[in-house]
């Protein structure tokens, strides 16, 4: 058996395995490099040692190990329901362990190299941060080196010498050359900035995600579950004084009566039953989750339909329903409203980073969910309750029936509301209601002069009269620089009194509950729901990046057989709330687009936004026609392979033009000699008899008269003589004889082909 004896190639190896091994360990946060990093460096150092031997015993101890590791890990795959990524990865470290153990041949090596990278796009699925990024490079610069070896072993070329004065292998004239290391550098960062471009450009399909469910570990409940109490750690707990939040003396947040307090700085003071807008302060931003979403949203948490004067509350926070699942899953069904609009399923993964409430966020609409408890409560306004608080380290995910945002459509919605829907979200406080009344229709009436909306619509729907009220807001109120320069609220002040009509604005959560109470005052069923934005988006890892300061309240506008849709009125932000209808396909390019574009004058900046936008959103709509043919049944699967194999037809026709013309181009500018010279080393490359590199052009025409026809071929040789003397003795060459000759041959073979069998 031909063994592999090159030690440099071994220790590559081995460093790619160890790589991809902390990889897994650094993105799922485990400990498997403790004992399988040693473990394999015993095993490699062992395998090399006694690689000349048949090592029968200990291929069958291998053998019986592995085959334990397969028994471990069918244990742990009942136990991991869902996501099976981690115990796939800890089952092929495992055998990678036996493996080492037994690699004499290079095609051993070549499958560690395999696992290494296997390894590696394991930890890439699992990672959220950016702290892959080093180890990816890391295992990049290993790769390099490990391929060229690799490469030299098969084609039984000698090892080489990698540092001056220390030798790995037996042969010591085999040196680096001198400007290797430079060219390695240049290489690397050549497929850095490759890769990146790549990345960059490269289109995204949010509808195309794989459908893995990642959940935690079953978190069992230790008493009864009604889902009525929502557990928030930034509001007092039972035992705390009137103004104490839990372990925090000095937070105002728990009091939620409608006095004056102050924020908790940790969490947003909107999740809780009750809501109290009387508050002063500001977070301090920190990472509370990271979502893996087919599609940006707002992560809704919870609704609110009573308004207070100087803050909300649920009415119905008792009228909850505790909804279980089956104990050989984690999936729980949900009974969703009914949605006669277009809709589409849209993936969110949850993972919590920082502790929440028992509040489980989600896109609107959710139908299923994968939770790690037994059982979860849904209450009247939609909103989805844990029995525990979400710690930190807590994975779920929700599937989401999300609706199309048709604004023709949503403008014919009736304007007939159910008697439930009148009971609970047309609620204004008698002391407000004309005074308020007056001054929306006042400001709609008064629409065609302000024209805030810079629309030609007419203010004929509730749709048309939600966004012309959120913008008017945005354009003529303002949010005070200092927190602390809005006044408290007195006892007998109302919020939405106050904000209109004595401080001319307020804060970003008052803009919502404005709008809110407005299209109340004028027969809009409308209600306050609390959640956070998308947060940032992260290309790299393909997560969005929430923080504690990203929760916000906005207005939700409820639309007979369409359901509700929020509504942004504060301003800095968009009217519309990311939705399904904005696509990540180019989010990158995108990305780099708005950094180059803050530095052009906007004149320019708006021409090339119109221009690049219509060709990506051209793009886009094609590739999604195209990709959805695959789910119209046999006839769209067979227009699809059609197309793709026209479209593979007519590039490599393209191709072979470019190359054409290319070479062409190329050939125009040598020396005629030259010229001469590569024409007919093409010519012969066509007809099967290419010039091999390491031979000279004198060995060539030797071999020509075995393969031509002897005229062909001295031809051939007299061509080739030709160029030598030119190139190396600066002999003027007979070129219109060369040239007449050659022709003659290319017209001979023309008819008659002269090549011998």
């Amino acid at each position: 058996m031909e063994v592999e004896n090159s030690i440099a190639l071994r220790v590559l190896v081995l460093a790619l395995v160890i790589v991809g091994i902390v990889a897994t360990d650094t993105a799922a946060e485990t400990q498997f490099s403790l004992l399988s990093i040693p473990l394999s460096m015993v095993g490699a150092t062992w395998s090399y040692y006694h690689r000349h031997n048949y090592n029968v015993s200990v291929k069958f101890c291998i053998a019986i190990g592995m085959l334990a590791a397969l028994g471990a890990f069918f244990g742990r795959l009942f136990g991991e329901l869902n996501d099976t990524r981690l115990a796939l990865a800890e089952l092929l470290i495992q055998l990678q362990v036996f493996h080492s153990f037994d690699m004499p041949r290079r095609k051993d090596l070549g499958y560690s190299i395999v696992i290494g990278l296997i390894l590696l796009g394991v930890a890439a699925t699992l990672s959220q941060t950016l702290a892959f990024a080093p180890v990816l490079l890391l295992f990049l610069a290993i790769a390099l080196p490990t391929l060229v070896l690799e490469y030299r072993s098969r084609l039984g070329l000698q090892p080489l010498k990698l540092f001056s004065g220390f030798t790995w292998e037996q042969d010591k004239n085999q040196k680096l050359p001198s400007n290797f290391f430079t060219f390695y550098f240049l290489l690397f960062t050549l497929i850095v900035v490759i890769g990146l471009g790549i990345f960059a450009v490269l289109p995204r399909f949010p509808a195309y995600q794989v459908r893995m469910f990642p959940v935690s570990s079953p978190i069992n409940i230790q008493r009864d579950f009604t889902g009525s109490r929502i557990i928030n750690p930034g509001y007092a707990r039972q035992g705390y004084g009137k103004n104490q939040a839990s372990g925090d003396s000095n937070a105002g947040q728990g009091n939620q009566t409608g006095e004056p307090g102050v924020l908790n700085d940790n969490f947003y003071y909107g999740f809780n039953s009750s809501m109290n807008q009387n508050l002063r302060g500001v977070m301090k931003p920190k990472v509370v989750m990271r979502v893996r979403s087919q599609g940006a949203g707002f992560w809704r948490v919870l609704a609110f339909d009573r308004y207070t004067g100087q803050g909300w509350e649920i009415s119905r926070n008792w009228q909850v329903q505790t909804l279980k699942r089956s104990p050989w899953s984690y999936q729980i069904f949900l009974n969703l409203a009914p949605i006669f609009g277009k809709s589409q399923e849209i993936v969110q993964t949850y993972n919590v980073v920082s502790d929440l409430p028992n509040l489980i966020p989600a896109l609107a609409y959710p139908k299923e969910i994968y939770f790690p408890t037994p059982m979860i409560a849904v209450d009247t306004e939609g909103s989805l309750r844990s029995p525990v608080e979400l710690s930190e380290g807590l994975t779920y995910t929700v599937i989401s029936q999300v609706p199309y945002r048709d604004r023709t459509l949503l403008g014919k919605a009736s304007t007939k509301y159910p008697q439930s829907i009148e009971k609970y979200y047309l609620q204004v406080p008698p002391e407000i209601a004309e005074k308020l009344r007056q001054h929306t229709e006042k400001i709609l009436a008064n629409y065609n002069t302000e024209r805030v909306g810079n629309s030609q619509k007419t203010l004929d729907s509730a749709y048309e009269k939600a966004l012309y009220l959120a913008q008017y807001l945005k354009q003529h109120y303002s949010i005070p620089k200092n927190p602390l320069d809005l006044p408290y609220l007195s006892n007998k002040e109302d919020l939405v009194e106050a904000f209109l009509f004595k401080y001319k604005g307020g804060y970003r959560d008052h803009f919502s509950t404005v709008l809110t109470m407005m299209l109340r005052s004028v027969g809009i069923p409308a209600r306050l729901v609390a959640g956070f934005s998308s947060g940032e988006f992260n290309p790299f890892t393909g997560m969005y990046v929430v923080r504690n300061t990203d929760a916000y309240v906005m207005t939700e506008v409820y639309f007979p057989k369409y359901g509700w849709f929020a509504f942004d009125p504060i301003p800095n932000h968009p009217l519309i709330p990311p939705s399904i209808e904005d696509t990540e396909t180019f989010s990158v390019l995108h990305q780099f687009w708005n950094w180059i574009a803050g530095w052009l004058p906007s004149p320019v900046t708006g021409l090339l936004n119109n221009v690049f936008g219509a060709i990506f959103s051209w793009i886009a709509r094609v590739l999604s026609w195209f990709f959805s043919l695959f789910s119209q049944g046999w006839l769209g699967i067979l227009t699809g392979v059609i197309l793709v194999t026209a479209l593979a037809f007519l590039s490599w026709i393209s191709w072979e033009q470019w190359r054409e013309w290319r070479s062409g181009f190329a050939l125009s500018k040598l020396p005629p000699m030259e010229r001469l010279y590569q024409q007919m080393l093409k010519w012969t490359a066509q007809k099967g008899l290419g010039k091999h590199p390491a031979q000279t052009p004198l060995e060539y025409a030797q071999v020509s008269y075995q393969h031509y026809s002897f005229a062909t071929a001295e031809v051939i040789d007299e061509i080739c003589q030709a160029y030598v003397s030119w190139r190396y003795g600066n002999h003027a060459p007979d070129l219109n004889r060369l040239r007449q000759r050659w022709q003659q041959v290319r017209n001979s073979h023309s008819s008659k082909l002269g090549i011998r069998d």
